[in-house]
């Protein structure tokens, strides 16, 4: 009896050690090992799910997808399930619950892409992996399907490692972030109760253009609009009528310089009112971030920047008005000698917080209307046209806010330690150039919100040739396993 008692003892005592062995190893490092020996499966699972074709209005791939994944996650060991709302492509859950923990941790990404055109990409076909000069090219491999790879091999990783989460874990994985998320509050109200946690960590987003790993904070909320100019009811020959007729096209010109200077301040009154100003510890972080300008404007072929020479960091905090493409008759081979009938601007305007798609919406039409503009919301008919002299028709999506989690908080500064162990000092960036959808996730959840990227920041994101880096790959699987095992 005494024998077995004794025996008994000793296993325990051995199966404590492991596991205080296993507890304190580093996840970074297990990971780093074991990616290295396991390279080859890591990239045939991930070119198998970068061939599924991922466009959020293709329905029949997208759920292709969402399956794909669920498979991938529940082989792991997670609780997997695809959640539905109706005319919605479905979102991925996937959960792990660890007896005991008190802390719950959501992962975020999404597995939709942008819309191609296959003649643009010169490296492969989009929805054809290839790996060349250290980089796999394919729709998607870095927007955003990277980061949904990367947290299968960290779960792989800490499990062979025997290294068991010590918080519970959620995945969030959407389709159709490309498209606007127009249904992700729906879900969040449908499912509030299963999407509870004590933090979101949003994968998504580029890297620091330095190549430095980053945490960020915030994100800028966005509105697109599109405003139409009417000239005469049908194209007009110039010569008769060049300076008689008003051309819609030169209007519009006229119109967009009257809202922007040559430093790209905006000149719409009260465009900047309400502004939420950066806190002491955000500028000091601002201020310890590699200076990449130089590096961007050759990169870019650029020969000036804007903003009266303040820093990137700085002026992303600011919002901004961009005119992202005008359309009026037509140029080049196609190009005709006439007076155009209309003329229509499409603008995106990035906002920060404190500063509403509603509110600024509103101070853009108060300053079409100061140009002396007539301004409607849908197409003017002749009685309308002929009883005003200008006729600006404004078109607007709803927009989402802005995005700004405290660096102070002490969730923020368990994110920051975490990364750091596993990949060295990081940068902390307030807020990221680019829009996502967080703000209804922050008014309908009411968490903490931060956005970890992983990707490499040239990775031609919404464009073609899209690529990620090899080593951003196997660094996220470290990162990722750092957030994994966080306590």
């Amino acid at each position: 009896m005494k024998s077995a008692c004794r025996k008994a003892w000793r296993i325990a005592g051995r199966c404590s050690f492991l596991l205080a062995a296993a507890l304190s190893a580093q996840p970074g490092s297990v990971a780093k090992a074991w990616h290295q020996a396991h390279q080859k499966e890591i990239l045939a699972e991930y070119f198998d799910l970068l061939r599924l074709p991922n466009v959020a209005a293709d329905s029949v791939n997208i759920r292709r997808n969402a399956e794909f994944i669920a498979a991938m996650y529940h082989k792991r060991g997670v609780t997997a399930e695809l959640l539905e709302i109706p005319g919605a492509p479905p979102v991925v859950f996937g959960e792990i619950r660890t007896p005991g923990a008190t802390q719950t941790i959501i992962f975020y990404a999404h597995y939709d892409g942008q819309p191609v055109d296959p003649k643009q990409w010169t490296v492969t076909p989009p929805w054809t992996p290839v790996i060349k000069d250290g980089r796999i090219y394919a729709r998607a491999s870095a927007d955003d399907k990277a980061p949904i790879q990367m947290i299968a091999s960290a779960l792989d990783a800490l499990k062979a490692a025997g290294i068991p989460p010590r918080s519970n874990l959620k995945f969030f994985f959407e389709g159709e972030e490309e498209a606007g998320s127009p249904h992700v509050a729906a879900f969040l109200n449908k499912f509030k109760s299963k999407l509870d946690g004590d933090v979101w960590l949003f994968c998504d987003g580029p890297q620091h253009q330095s190549r430095q790993d980053q945490i960020v904070f915030g994100t800028r909320g966005v509105v697109g609009m599109n405003i139409t100019l009417y000239g005469p009811k049908k194209e007009l020959h110039s010569g008769h009528y060049g300076n008689w007729a008003p051309n819609p096209a030169q209007m519009l010109v006229n119109l967009m310089a009257s809202m922007r200077d040559d430093e790209g301040r905006v000149l719409i009154a009260d465009f900047y009112k309400g502004v939420t100003p950066l806190t002491e510890s955000e500028k000091a972080a601002i201020a310890r971030m590699p200076d990449v300008a130089a590096g961007l404007r050759r990169e870019m072929a650029l020969g000036r920047t804007l903003g009266d020479g303040q820093r990137l960091e700085l002026l992303v905090n600011q919002p901004v008005l961009n005119l992202r493409g005008i359309s009026s008759a037509a140029v080049g081979a196609e190009s005709r000698n006439v007076v155009p009938s209309t003329a229509t601007a499409s603008l995106d305007i990035r906002l920060v917080k404190g500063v509403t798609p509603a509110g600024t919406l509103e101070r853009v039409r108060a300053h079409v209307r100061k140009q002396g503009y007539f301004v409607v919301d849908r197409d003017p008919d002749e009685a309308m046209l002929m009883a005003h002299a200008k006729v600006a028709k404004l078109t607007a999506d709803e927009g989402y806010n802005a995005v700004r989690t405290s660096m102070e908080l002490p969730i923020a500064k368990k994110v920051v330690a975490a990364v750091e162990a596993a990949r060295g000092p990081v940068i902390q960036m307030p807020t990221l150039g680019g829009s996502l959808p967080m703000a209804l996730f922050e008014e309908i959840l009411q968490r903490p919100l931060i956005i970890v990227p992983t990707v490499n920041h040239d990775n031609n994101q919404h464009s073609h040739n899209e690529n990620l880096r090899l080593e951003n790959l196997w660094a996220g699987i470290e990162t990722m396993a750092a957030l994994l095992a966080m306590n």
